[in-house]
């Protein structure tokens, strides 16, 4: 005796036999989904789907491949779209870059600061309050009218797409943002620190950042790392050609807070190894950066 037919429990035109066998609904062959027996609805496809861990590397990210490097991308291009707004407004790079303490004078033209002001003098920059420079001045570069000019963006993006969709797919994306973020914004405090009254631009610190995470990622993972070192001493060596027109500064601060916080997600005990914990830890950080800044601003400025 044939079985009486039934509808697609999703199109209800559809006669059919074949039934779910998970959930035994009444599906069509448009629904059918082919399992280790039988076939499955779409909803329990996308339940199992859930329930199913997703992979991930020893310090959080996706498994390498499964996704794409989208902050990476993300960040080359606001750094290009900064670059475009320079070309435009060439003053966006007085205003936002990385400088500690100057005067500016009635002439619209900035001076060294040394702990003075006079009548018509203003003070400008991070001493002034203008912590916002931290962070705008990592997605500036030099201008095109400069001897270094567009090359300068370019070396940095061409470093940050080899390096960061390396790091960003161990990692994951949150951690990875975060990391750039941090050293960014410490190569910016040590700059500050060590050389307030220049004024400096360019991601170079959180790519430097970005290359001492990549060195402490693949010794982590127990990788061979003669290709590596002969990749830090080229980045290192750099540093120190480099600090003949760019900041060494930056790029040391950067370089340092990229080690120190990976480290921490690299060798970390498991049990703080959390997302919470690892957020705290970024914020202790932010928090001592603050400190930094604020003890740096008072002896620069007598308060």
């Amino acid at each position: 005796m044939e079985a009486a037919a039934t509808t697609c429990y999703r199109h209800p035109s559809y006669e059919t036999y074949v039934r779910c066998t998970r959930c035994e609904r009444s599906i069509c062959p448009e629904c059918m989904c082919e399992a280790a027996v039988g076939h499955h609805c779409p909803e329990c496809v996308k339940e199992g789907r859930r329930s199913v861990r997703q992979a991930r590397t020893v310090f959080g990210g996706a498994v390498p491949g499964a996704v794409a490097p989208v902050v990476t991308y993300v960040l080359m291009a606001l750094n290009v779209l900064a670059y475009a707004v320079e070309v435009v407004r060439p003053e966006t790079v007085d205003r936002f870059a990385v400088l500690g303490a100057a005067l500016t004078g009635p002439d619209g033209e900035r001076y060294y600061y040394r702990g003075e002001e006079y009548a018509g003098y203003t003070l400008t920059g991070i001493a002034d309050g203008e912590w916002y420079r931290l962070v705008t001045g990592a997605f500036l570069h030099l201008p095109p009218d400069t001897s270094f000019g567009v090359m300068h963006l370019l070396f940095n993006m061409f470093a940050l797409w080899n390096i960061g969709r390396a790091v960003e797919g161990q990692l994951g994306r949150a951690r990875y943002l975060a990391l750039y973020l941090l050293a960014a914004v410490g190569g910016s405090v040590a700059v500050y620190l060590l050389a307030p009254d220049t004024t400096t631009v360019g991601a170079s610190g959180a790519v430097f950042g970005l290359a001492a995470a990549y060195w402490v990622i693949n010794r982590r993972l127990g990788r061979d790392m003669a290709a590596v070192n002969r990749f830090m001493t080229g980045f290192l060596l750099w540093m120190v050609l480099s600090a003949l027109f760019t900041s060494w500064q930056g790029h040391l601060g950067g370089l340092l807070t990229g080690a120190l916080v990976t480290y921490g997600l690299a060798y970390a005990p498991a049990r703080l190894r959390t997302g919470p914990l690892q957020a705290a830890g970024g914020a202790v950080l932010l928090g001592v950066f603050a400190v930094a800044v604020v003890v740096r601003t008072s002896a620069l400025t007598g308060g």
